[in-house]
């Protein structure tokens, strides 16, 4: 168990007389593994949202197999959530577990590496059995041949109690084993002091149509914390206290979710009905799920039969007057590539929602990567350009999703949302915002002609363009007087009639990217986080990174080395100032999950020399890991003596 400041106070009696101590730590991070089917996902959901409403600070690395039910027993088949909570503000979900709850041998074998030496290990010694060891190569039982000595190790028969605690609950054998992972929740809920009421309010309304599982459910769950309670194994419980936050309504919120509600918001403060045409595709389906609950709010969704279909509908919903939308993963960002063309083209409000996994073609659908930025950014047919955006964090993706919404309603554009499998199942405390404070979405549709033909009539001119924005005027199909052609043949300026001039195509052309190129006068400077203004390093990132990078900057900046950190939430166009902010440092650093692709964008626009840190694991940085990098490239910029730090 590893803490800053551990404080040890008097517990009080359980029953027969024994006495537990309760240790106050800052923060702790715990790592859930066992088989796809043990619920392990559904465990860390419970206790994190019991953590959120508890008032924790909080982060979340769920991480499981592809596969819809893998080989029990074994290791491709290991699921694990990862929960790091703590009393003050946090990053990531940390980079090592300090507790591991490994529910059979080839959980704790996938993970044991990870656990640092004098880690907590929980395991469910019932599935310790000669067959589940031999499954993944232990020639003898971990748990009693000493090989374990570097770790505290509790061996807990979870699952025979279990089943004794559901002997008279009338369910079978194997219905009854299903509820551990319930009494596995009960005993951290114990150890940690999580809430109960709302995991027992949980399981009665999931359960609702089943109340035999119902009422399993929460007797597992209450026998967990009563062993926990009155068992010797566990002579210490722990206390983290609630993180300080700005006073405001807060919810335990996922990417995904985050995501979909600020599309929901958008479409209430732009006052457009939204549609969703999508097609099913990890990680991104999360987004469908939860927009088709929110009809209410005129939220259409369409699942189409495939990508292609999918933005055919949403581009065909903005043309008649929708917010049109579609979601999908790197693979159906390449079938959508001629639609994107399209939009494009006619220069209609689309927003593309791209929460990235490991490539290339089916790649690691359940793992995350940052490697569609160069697509995003140059996969289409032609001259093409399109603004893109990254949220930085689970609760950042609702602004994000906002202000894409925004650029693509007032600049009458396609915009490319770069979320990542990451941010998309992780999960944070989210302040719930004031709807009246979001930002003024409101459009005007084109009613009324804005030119006049040769004989003075006058008439539409559907690519005459805003001066300031260079958008063009949006015209709902069916109004008076209104009519124009539309079509992915290039267009005259100003009348979009067919053209195959020559010097029109150049003008357009110019003028599609100009219009992008313009939208850096409306957004914000870039985000530069440089407490002492002194630093000659600067680590900059995009998307995901934000966390892995900002809390490896803090480590450094306690050792007392001064480092800068600079993240860029548009990518495209980038931050106007962002050349004289590069300009400031001596050194760049850029780590990201993919070969160097910002690094690469960096390099060719400011020709400033990028020194590119990169992965492609299929899971984040670790902040130490960092840290050490960007520590070496400060120890060889700056002379020790110069810095008043160590070395």
């Amino acid at each position: 168990m590893t803490a800053l400041e551990p404080t040890t106070t008097p517990g009080s009696s359980a029953p027969g007389g024994l006495v537990k101590s309760v240790v106050e730590l800052d923060r702790v991070v715990i790592r859930l593994a066992g088989d796809s089917g043990d619920g392990m996902q559904l465990t860390g959901n419970r206790f994190t949202s019991e953590t959120a409403s508890f008032g924790n600070d909080l982060s979340t690395l769920p991480n499981f197999p592809a596969e819809i039910r893998a080989p029990t027993g074994t290791l491709p088949g290991v699921s694990s959530f990862q929960l790091h909570f703590a009393d003050h503000d946090i990053m990531t979900p940390g980079d090592a577990p300090d507790v591991l709850v490994a529910m059979n041998p080839a959980a704790l074998k996938a993970n044991l590496g990870d656990l640092p030496g004098g880690g907590l290990v929980i395991a469910d010694s019932d599935e310790f059995t000669p067959r589940n060891l031999a499954k993944v190569g232990y020639a003898t039982n971990p748990l009693e041949d000493g090989s374990l000595d570097g770790w505290q190790v509790v061996a807990v028969p979870l699952t025979s109690m279990t089943l004794e605690a559901l002997a008279d609950s009338g369910l079978g054998k194997k219905e009854a084993e299903r509820s551990k992972n319930m009494f596995t929740l009960g005993l951290l809920s114990w150890m940690y002091h999580r809430p109960t009421e709302g995991t027992v309010r949980f399981l009665e309304r999931q359960f609702r149509r089943k109340p035999g599982i119902a009422a399993a459910n929460i007797a597992a769950f209450r026998a967990g914390y009563n062993y926990g309670e009155t068992t010797e194994a566990f002579a210490v419980s722990y206390e983290i206290k609630p993180a300080p936050m700005p006073p405001g309504r807060y919810r335990n919120i996922s990417g995904n979710q985050a995501l979909a509600l600020g599309l929901v918001a958008a479409g209430q403060r732009s006052g457009l009905p939204v549609f969703l045409g999508a097609y099913p595709i990890t990680p991104a389906s999360d987004i469908l799920h939860e927009l088709s609950r929110h009809k209410a709010f005129g939220v259409r969704t369409f699942q189409a039969e495939d990508e292609i279909a999918g933005i055919g509908a949403a581009l065909g919903a903005s043309f008649g007057g929708a917010l049109g939308i579609t979601t999908t993963s790197g693979p159906g960002v390449s079938l959508k590539s001629e639609a994107l063309g399209l939009a494009v083209m006619t220069e209609l409000p689309l927003v593309v929602v791209d929460v990235q996994r490991g490539g290339p073609s089916t790649g690691l659908p359940t793992k995350t990567e940052q490697s569609d930025l160069l697509q995003a950014m140059f996969g289409r047919n032609g001259e093409a350009p399109l603004p893109v955006i990254a949220p930085r964090s689970p609760g950042d993706c609702f602004d994000a999703a906002l202000e894409a919404a925004r650029i693509a309603l007032k600049y009458r554009t396609p915009v490319m949302l770069l979320s990542d499998g990451y941010l998309a199942n992780g999960a944070e405390p989210w302040a719930v915002p004031a709807v009246d404070e979001l930002p003024d979405l409101r459009v005007e549709f084109a009613t009324e002609p804005n030119g006049a033909a040769a004989d003075g009539t006058p008439e539409f001119l559907p690519y005459l363009r805003d001066p300031e924005t260079l958008a063009r005027p949006w015209a709902v199909p069916g109004t008076a007087g209104m009519q124009h052609r539309i079509g992915g043949l290039e267009k005259a300026d100003k009348s979009g009639n067919i053209s195959y001039d020559p010097a029109n195509h150049d003008l357009m052309t110019r003028l599609r990217q100009a219009k992008v190129d313009g939208i850096a006068a409306d957004i914000p400077p870039t985000d530069v986080d440089d407490p002492d203004g002194d630093a000659r390093v600067a680590v900059i990132g995009w998307g995901s990174t934000y966390g892995p990078i900002g809390a490896a900057c803090r480590r450094i900046r306690r050792s007392g080395r001064s480092v800068a950190q600079i993240h860029l939430r548009h990518v495209n166009p980038m931050p106007a100032d962002l050349g004289e902010v590069l300009g400031r440092y001596d050194r760049v650093v850029c780590p990201e999950m993919n070969m160097g692709q910002l690094a690469l964008l960096l390099r060719a626009k400011y020709l400033v020399d990028v020194q590119s840190h990169t992965q492609v694991r299929g899971l984040p940085f670790r902040a130490a890991e960092l840290a050490a990098v960007v520590q070496d490239v400060i120890d060889s910029t700056t002379p020790t003596a110069s810095t008043g730090g160590t070395t």
